[in-house]
């Protein structure tokens, strides 16, 4: 199984790559581009004796990685697709001449680090692609310093898979989830971009309802590792290019359907 979600998702990448920031408002939208960096900047101040010394897992296009060169931090990228790698060493060709970026083209199960080598650790929209992701982050832990930060984000939260109780809410939910598609299809219609069908039943295989993410799992990662402080943190995810008006109103009325994690070692 590992190496068929692994397969699934290089393929699915080695489509994704060339259009990848175009098709994914969810991350690319302006608020979520600007809650991403108040996150990663909540994290460093919370680094004791910070080396500035980052690994960005699943680094894809350089979404955190671009954040984190801004930032001061020398960052080692590591992405399955070679695809997204070639991407990224085109943006920051400059960056890795002067020496403060590493491009390492691997799963993140196979990529091998110092102990405690890195200040801050940061999954974004990662864990859901991984084979077992509770191994990969436990190995994770092994890579981070003492004092340092492992953030994971742009996950389904625990409240994703669940009903609402109230039927308002309810009903907002279903038209909210079902308008994203719709307002994003047309949208890309507008702009003529045509793509490929793409199966995201193993790249994506933890975003199933029947075998979802489990924070509870995560949780029970930093409490065996003994980390001094952790939260998980749920948010709305707003996952348009064009203006949704179902989304004030899914905000307001529906439980949020995204988490990060923000631990210190």
């Amino acid at each position: 199984m590992q190496e068929r979600i692994h397969a699934a998702n290089v393929t699915v990448h080695r489509f994704e790559a060339k259009y990848y920031e175009l098709l994914h408002p969810e991350v690319y939208g302006k608020q979520e581009q600007k809650r991403v960096t108040e996150v990663l900047k909540m994290a460093d101040k919370l680094i004791t004796d910070n080396r500035k010394r980052a690994l960005d897992c699943g680094a894809g296009t350089g979404n955190l990685t671009s954040k984190l060169l801004s930032m001061g931090y020398h960052v080692t990228a590591v992405d399955i697709s070679p695809e997204m790698c070639a991407i990224l060493r085109k943006k920051y060709l400059a960056h890795i001449q002067a020496g403060k970026l590493v491009i390492i083209n691997s799963p993140i199960e196979d990529a091998t680090f110092g102990e405690g080598e890195f200040d801050l650790i940061a999954c974004y929209s990662v864990l859901h692609h991984l084979p077992d992701y509770a191994g990969a982050l436990q190995r994770l832990t092994v890579f981070l310093k003492k004092g340092g930060v492992l953030y994971v984000d742009h996950e389904a939260s625990p409240f994703y898979w669940k009903s609402e109780t109230k039927m308002a809410a309810h009903l907002v939910k279903h038209l909210y989830f079902h308008s994203v598609p719709a307002i994003n299809a047309f949208h890309f219609g507008l702009i003529g971009l045509n793509l490929p069908s793409l199966d995201y039943t193993l790249s994506d295989y933890w975003h199933k309802k029947e075998h979802h993410l489990n924070h509870q799992t995560i949780q029970r990662i930093f409490e065996k590792e003994h980390f001094v402080f952790f939260k998980r943190v749920d948010y709305h995810l707003n996952g348009t290019w064009l203006f949704n008006p179902i989304f004030p109103l899914y905000k307001h009325l529906c439980k949020p359907e995204m988490s990060f994690w923000i631990a210190k070692k």
